[in-house]
Parts: C-alpha cells; structure tokens; sequence
C-alpha cells in the first residue's frame, strides 16, 4: 500500500513514477522500499492509466455498497420510570 501510495503522490505532482523516484520518495519518510512488491506493483500498472483505475473503483465500491436499511428505531426505554417516580 506504501509504494502505491507513493507512485500516487509522485503521479499528482506531475512526475513520471519509477521504482526509482518511489525508493527515494519512502526514504524520504524513513521506509524501505521493497523491489518484489514494487515489480509486481508495475507489472499490474503495465499499459493501464492510474485515473481510470481510480475511477473504476470508485464506481465499483458505490455498486457493491449496500443500501442503507432503514430501521425502526425504539424509543428508548432508558426515559421510564421504572416503577417509581423521581419524588416518591
């Protein structure tokens, strides 16, 4: 999730993500990039465009997202009196 973070932060800034720009962003920040995870990250980003990918899952999350249930909602009991009156 860091090093997806990171090519994110280096893409909104109008640079071009590399392995390399993103070692040098996490060192920034005291992280140690990892090199299976960053290839793996860049084989799946291969050919795709990052605002596409945002925007697909943006549109799938609403999709999948259940509709709120409306309940019925008890008053609470909490307010009774419970047998006896506050001056009793």
């Amino acid at each position: 999730m860091k090093h997806l973070a990171a090519y994110l932060l280096l893409n909104l800034a109008g640079k071009t993500p590399d392995a390399k720009e993103i070692k040098k962003l996490l060192k920034t920040v005291g992280i140690e990039a990892d090199d299976n995870r960053l290839k793996t990250m860049f084989s799946e980003l291969e050919g795709k465009d990052i605002n596409e990918l945002i925007t697909e899952g943006s549109a799938a999350a609403k999709e999948e997202a259940p509709a709120e249930e409306k309940k019925d909602e008890k008053e609470d009991e909490s307010d009774e009196d419970m047998g006896f009156g506050l001056f009793d």
